[in-house]
């Protein structure tokens, strides 16, 4: 897209959820109600996310990362183990095993998915599978874009690692005509604003396997076993209870999830055609349905971070709200603390310093789109 002059300034945000009349219709009438939690919508949420993605069971939880973690804890999740986790992440990912006592092991990433790099993975098992402890892998799907799951099944399967799915950010995306989220023992997805559904705040947890289901019911609920009363508790538990408001919220959304899983894949797909110097996304062919959560672009190479964020200054000081997408978890002050540091992940390093997530929503126009476009195109061409 050639530069344009006297543009008008327009004020595009990072993320919008799309809010209809009958998701405030929904929440009012619960209100209204009087039962403001443990009651039918939580149910109904969570037969339409499992029915959606094709499991037996969901579980409803206040977070992602209250759904990662119920997972850990009903898979025997300990200070003996070992979670494999990728750095270029959201930092739950690897938190959840901090919460346990467990160890963290981070691996690197490939530079075109930015997904977990399945040859650095089986490096790190190969040597960690000579300590006799029990390994786990946190898989996250990022951005959306599912792992290359033959390929991952293939070495947890060689060395008896058991699988959790983060797709958090993947409601909806499907690798070879499956759902992501089922690959593992369980999966979760999140529903903060930014995502393709939102409830506000929330989550919800996956899986086939009827233990891990009923012991994370029990977990969400102050530890509550089946049938108990009030002030019977069978575990120490959490309050990880997701509320009826925001349930009756997910559930009115996801009544349209898949036209908004095409919107977002129309908005993806201009950006990508508008684009022209910065790094797009690369979906690969076994993704067989892309669920996008934001849209990432990268500076070219050789952008260091303070270049970086120069650009993102100037996009900010003409009303187009960005972030840098991710800061690598193992340089984040507890995991320094425990002996990650610079030069560890190389290609998680180098991406990160690079990396801008654009303006992403549901709804988005246009006319926003040209916009973003337009002065991304200016700040490269006045600061890099």
């Amino acid at each position: 897209m050639s530069q344009q002059t006297n543009v008008p300034k327009l004020d595009i945000p990072l993320s919008s959820p799309q809010i209809r009349q009958e998701d405030i219709d929904i929440v009012v009438e619960i209100l209204r109600s009087g039962r403001l939690s443990i009651g039918a919508y939580t149910e109904m949420f969570e037969e339409s996310v499992a029915s959606f993605v094709g499991t037996k069971y969901a579980v409803a939880v206040s977070s992602g990362t209250a759904a990662l973690h119920l997972i850990l804890k009903s898979i025997n999740f300990s200070k003996d183990s070992i979670l494999v986790v990728p750095s270029f992440t959201f930092v739950a990912s690897a938190n959840v095993g901090m919460f346990e006592g467990g160890r963290i092991e981070f691996v690197d990433i490939e530079p075109e998915t930015l997904n977990m790099d399945p040859v650095h993975l089986e490096y790190a098992l190969e040597k960690l599978s000579k300590e006799n402890k029990k390994m786990f892998l946190m898989a996250v799907d990022v951005f959306g874009h599912p792992l290359d799951w033959d390929r991952v099944l293939s070495i947890c399967d060689k060395y008896n690692v058991t699988i959790v799915e983060d797709s958090c950010e993947a409601l909806g995306s499907e690798y070879k005509g499956k759902k992501v989220g089922t690959f593992g023992v369980a999966g979760a997805y999140g529903f903060y604003p930014n995502k393709q559904i939102t409830t506000g705040e929330g989550g919800i947890l996956v899986t086939n396997d009827e233990h891990i289901y009923k012991v994370s019911r029990a977990l969400r609920n102050q530890g509550r076993g089946e049938g108990q009363g009030w002030l019977a508790h069978d575990y120490v538990g959490y309050n990880y209870r997701i509320d009826e408001m925001s349930s009756g919220l997910g559930w009115s959304q996801m009544k349209r999830i898949d036209a908004i899983i095409q919107a977002r894949s129309e908005v993806a797909n201009r950006y990508n055609a508008m684009l022209k110097c910065v790094e797009t996304p690369i979906v690969k062919d076994y993704v067989s349905k892309m669920s996008w959560f934001i849209y990432v672009v990268r500076l070219p190479k050789g952008t260091k971070k303070e270049s970086r964020n120069r650009v993102m200054e100037y996009l900010e000081n003409n009303g187009v709200h960005v972030r840098n997408y991710f800061e690598p978890v193992h340089l984040q002050k507890p995991y320094r603390e425990i002996g990650w540091k610079e030069g560890m992940l190389p290609i998680t390093e180098e991406v990160a310093e690079r990396t801008i997530a654009l303006p992403f929503f549901t709804d988005m126009t246009r006319e926003q789109q040209e916009y973003v476009v337009n002065k991304v195109e200016e700040a490269i061409n006045k600061l890099l």
